[in-house]
């Protein structure tokens, strides 16, 4: 790995920047963990006093992103290889993993308890799990072992409505459960349409996601399974009815779009038009579950009117 910084009469001055730190968090990733999050808060009964809610949320986010502070302090010898993570702050020499652990730590510390204090210690407990889940359960066990490390490890990314919704509750119930299970069935065919674009990369890294491990072939008929589950899935808000039928129609339409781009997928194996097909359906992925929350939270905004 490259050396961190530079050294005189034996003290290693930091390269970091605030920006780097800020990348070690995986804003990205974060950002969508915040707004799964924050529909599954506006989706609990009763409504939540807009500070608490707001410092929960808070709380949700450093620890999103201390998850995926310890992701990259766990991966860094596989991010240094791979085209995608290499520009990373650890492999490119500007944070060392030391300093990124403490920082992983600290974060992950704070915003438990920082729940706890603010909301209630069910909903901490749930964030812990998730960080612990992600870290330990899918980066240091799954990841590098299985072919189905993102199905299983799936659920951190799940879980966020479920800890926003305890946090404002106090309590767990099965419309939480409903968001969690339309993420989850969701990340295996948008994870692996990214991974049919980066097979070489992952390949190159030693890490068996499901094209390197089963082939391509194998990969686009797991999609398509999942898409036509996932269809059926999205429709559950709205058939246990605590989603409105504005919620049913977008999830009706978008999830025969979701079919039709993944059967795409299936039957376009080769060349550019294959890499379009997988670059078309992970596009459209995002748009989908973004789409799908984003009406749930606009109809019970409009409802507490």
């Amino acid at each position: 790995m490259t050396d961190i910084g530079w050294r005189e009469s034996g003290v290693r001055v930091s390269l970091a920047e605030p920006g780097d730190y800020w990348r070690l968090l995986k804003p990205r990733v974060m950002s969508l963990v915040v707004f799964t999050a924050f529909v599954g808060m506006i989706a609990a009964p009763g409504g939540v006093d807009p500070i608490l809610g707001l410092v929960s949320l808070l709380a949700i986010a450093v620890g999103a992103g201390a998850s995926g502070a310890l992701n990259q302090w766990w991966d860094a010898d596989i991010d240094a290889i791979m085209t995608r993570t290499r520009s990373r702050p650890i492999p490119a020499g500007r944070v060392t993993g030391q300093e990124t652990l403490t920082f992983g730590l600290v974060l992950s510390a704070g915003s438990v308890f920082t729940l706890g204090l603010a909301a209630n210690w069910l909903a901490a407990f749930l964030l812990a799990f998730t960080i612990f889940f992600y870290v330990v359960v899918y980066s240091m066990v799954l990841k590098r072992r299985t072919a189905q490390n993102i199905v299983i490890g799936g659920a951190a990314g799940a879980l966020p409505p479920v800890v926003a919704w305890a946090a404002a509750t106090g309590s767990l119930a099965w419309p939480p459960v409903v968001l969690f299970a339309v993420i989850f069935v969701w990340t295996p065919p948008h994870f692996w349409a990214l991974a049919l674009l980066k097979s070489e990369d992952y390949a190159r890294a030693s890490v068996p996601m499901l094209p390197v491990v089963a082939g391509e072939d194998a990969t686009r008929l797991q999609i398509l399974l999942y898409s036509l589950l996932l269809a059926p899935v999205g429709l559950m808000p709205w058939g246990l009815g605590f989603a409105g039928p504005v919620h049913g129609t977008v999830a009706g339409v978008g999830g025969a779009i979701f079919v039709a781009l993944a059967a795409l997928v299936f039957v376009r194996r080769e060349g550019a038009i294959a890499r379009k097909a997988c670059g078309r359906l992970f596009g459209f992925s995002i748009l989908y579950l973004f789409t799908l929350f984003a009406v749930l939270a606009g109809e019970r905004l409009v409802a507490a009117l």
